[in-house]
């Protein structure tokens, strides 16, 4: 009877140890599978137009100064006509330029003025502002500024408010192309990558587009503006 036991016990932990064994083998070659899975490869696609604003603000200022406010005042008016009459003369509407509100200064009212007391006592600034999608007519009208400096009127130009902005709202029209191609861009890094390793480009882990930017070309064209996108792709390589 004891033999016999021992013989069922054998077999038993024969058993076992196979079972345990197999175990082993499929725990282990599900690792190696699940590791390579984990192989991928990380591009980044870049895509890139070159467009031209479609939308410009113009804003004209001039300053003056005098000792006497109702003279100042009076020489803003006759200034700001001068300045819709140039712009009314080149082909702008009504409806594309806004009269700003006039600023006056008096400088001896000023609670931090010091004891300087020279110059004029009011300062006085006006802004005429084109808002326009006539992009050629506003660039060629700006040449012409030395015409209203022939009437008087002395444009500032050097102030971050004066500076003119050109624009372009066109993006959501080329988003869907310039996304694909940042996107095949990608892939054919990573594909040239697959084949350099002896390896298979596979399925997309993970994908993120990044930030549509728009800046000017360069300094001297600001109107001609450059549209970017980066599209980062990660995928999965198989041997």
């Amino acid at each position: 009877m004891d033999g016999k036991r021992h013989g069922e016990a054998f077999i038993l932990g024969a058993f076992i140890c196979a079972g345990l064994g197999l175990l082993g083998y499929l725990i282990a070659g599900g690792v190696v599978s699940f590791r390579a899975l984990d192989r991928t490869v990380m591009a980044k696609g870049l895509a890139e137009r070159e467009v031209v604003a479609d939308v410009a603000i113009w804003p004209i200022r001039f300053d003056l100064a005098d000792n006497d406010l109702s003279i100042l005042t009076a020489e803003i008016e006759k200034k700001s006509g001068l300045v819709l009459e140039f712009l009314r003369a080149n082909g702008f509407g009504d409806d594309e330029i806004t009269v700003g509100t006039p600023a006056v200064n008096d400088r001896k009212a000023q609670r931090y003025g010091g004891n300087d007391q020279g110059g004029f006592r009011y300062q006085g600034s006006s802004t005429i502002t084109v808002y326009s999608s006539n992009i050629e007519g506003v660039r060629a009208a700006m040449t012409r500024l030395v015409d209203l400096g022939k009437k008087g009127v002395v444009v500032g130009s050097g102030d971050y408010d004066s500076r003119t902005q050109f624009l372009f709202t066109g993006l959501n029209q080329l988003k869907p192309d310039m996304i694909a191609e940042a996107t095949r861009n990608a892939r054919e890094v990573a594909e040239k990558f697959a084949r350099d390793s002896d390896s298979n480009l596979g399925k997309i882990k993970k994908a993120r587009q990044g930030q549509f930017s728009i800046s000017d070309r360069d300094s001297n064209t600001p109107h001609i503006k450059k549209v970017r996108v980066v599209a980062t792709l990660e995928y999965y390589l198989t041997d």
